[in-house]
């Protein structure tokens, strides 16, 4: 996998996730808007076939009355892991 040495974590220095029970694992987001309910989804499922991703979870938001971008769908991710380091 490629790191970008510019991109990482910031925790406290006393911050002690040796549980196996409760470590932290970095995970990403991306949010797809749209007018209609099925926009998201459609714009989602293009950007996930186009990428090597492990999708974690889904969050689905009407946004408040009046907004251009009323549906909003958010994917929480992690990069697949593509050997490279």
């Amino acid at each position: 996998m490629r790191t970008e040495p510019r991109l990482h974590l910031m925790v406290p220095d006393d911050f002690n996730d040796s549980d196996a029970d409760s470590q932290v694992h970095p995970m990403a987001r991306k949010m797809f808007f749209g007018s209609a309910m099925a926009e998201p989804f459609a714009e989602a499922a293009a950007w996930v076939a186009a990428h090597d991703v492990r999708i974690i979870d889904t969050a689905w938001e009407n946004a408040p009355a009046g907004e251009t971008f009323s549906c909003v769908l958010s994917v929480y991710f992690t990069f697949e892991d593509d050997g490279r380091d």
